[in-house]
């Protein structure tokens, strides 16, 4: 197939550090053009690619901030949904509401998946101005709040098997990673260390807008228990999710599984986490970790991770998380879609020509009714 995967111009792909998204398109694309694929990738200039990259931009919208986002990114939806659409058999869609208005014009199949919460009430209106268009979730949960919209299919996050090993040793610190932002809880993360005073390694990146939020927690950082290691790359989490007691995932709001979760059990390392949103969709609760309702629950869950089998998450994880499942998942969606709209457009042209045919016999006849 021909296949165009547009990705967001934040980061590049794969992102050099932190940036989900970045890089599941970045497993997807290269996984598909191991598999023969004509993929071509719609993405900021420093990306790294076996396909064909178009880029939009001469490297990442975070790494340049001179840079007018709002310039690049009508570039990109021109050129992805306009001027090359024409070129592909399919268009995924990584960007989510951003394309829906070109999405609908364009000729081309579009498939699109949503990273995102969805339980915005401002959401609502766009997705009832545009209820045609096909969606993949990447979790059940996160359909609820728009159940009726063109869901295809939940299809969740893959990660490549090799990309992480499996440690055996039950390790001895708790391991945050992510993002630092008020939404992320990093503050009970910190909390729970010091209740169950367990050291806990915290390796987050920090965006400029939460700065403010990171100045005003800083004294939390201070506590003997607690190390913040910033900013950490894939090579790096390896053993830093391998060699920790459990991760600690303390999000206490609805929002789609973060790959961190995922990254912790192809590591061997059982997730301590509130059981909110899509987490129990990740994370089998007595099995790859435990599941909590209040940061009380959790604090007893910390002296029950030495009855985790280690091997027990790496194979969950070789089950339903990898990007070779990701994939064939996808490329059943991907000819579903694309076979549909040829049939369309076979019964769009046998319909122009029935009309032009029954145009021309009722000419005909006009004329010879004429001529009598």
């Amino acid at each position: 197939m021909k296949i165009a995967q547009v990705a967001p111009l934040w980061e590049s792909i794969p992102p050099h550090r932190y940036g989900g998204t970045e890089r599941i398109v970045s497993y997807l694309t290269e996984e598909l053009v191991s598999l023969g694929h004509d993929v071509t990738l719609f993405a900021a200039g420093n990306s790294v690619t076996s396909s064909t990259l178009r880029a939009i931009c001469p490297s990442s919208l975070r790494s340049t901030p001179q840079m007018f986002p709002d310039a690049s990114f009508s570039l990109l939806l021109e050129r992805a949904f306009g001027t090359y659409a024409e070129d592909f058999d399919l268009i995924h869609s990584h960007l989510d509401l951003l394309g829906f208005p070109l999405t609908r014009r364009c000729r081309t199949p579009v498939l699109t998946t949503l990273y995102g919460r969805l339980d915005l009430p401002e959401l609502i209106p766009v997705f009832e101005q545009f209820p045609e268009l096909p969606l993949v979730s990447v979790s059940d949960a996160q359909r609820c709040s728009i159940p009726g919209a063109n869901w295809q299919d939940t299809i969740y996050p893959g990660l490549p098997q090799n990309l992480y090993s499996m440690h055996l040793n039950l390790g001895r610190y708790l391991a945050f990673l992510g993002r630092i932002s008020p939404n992320r809880d990093v503050e009970q993360a910190i909390e729970l260390a010091k209740r169950t005073d367990m050291p806990i390694r915290i390796a987050a990146r920090v965006d400029p807008a939460d700065q403010h939020y990171f100045e005003h927690i800083a004294p939390l950082f201070e506590h003997p228990l607690v190390e913040y290691v910033g900013e950490i790359t894939d090579g790096e989490k390896d053993d830093f999710l391998g060699e920790a007691y459990a991760l600690i995932c303390p999000v206490d709001r609805p929002e789609p599984p973060g790959l961190v979760l995922i990254e912790a059990l192809a590591c061997g390392t059982p997730v301590l986490a509130y059981r909110r949103g899509d987490i129990s969709e990740i994370v089998d609760h007595g099995s790859t970790g435990y599941l909590s309702d209040t940061l009380e629950e959790m604090v007893h869950t910390v002296a029950w991770v030495p009855n985790l089998d280690r091997h027990r998450c790496r194979a969950a994880f070789e089950k339903r998380f990898t990007v070779e499942r990701m994939v064939q998942d996808y490329l059943l969606l991907y000819r579903r879609l694309a076979h549909k709209e040829k049939d369309q457009s076979v019964e769009r042209e046998a319909y122009r020509i029935m009309q032009q045919f029954s145009h021309s016999v009722t000419t005909d006849d006009t004329r010879i009714e004429e001529a009598a």
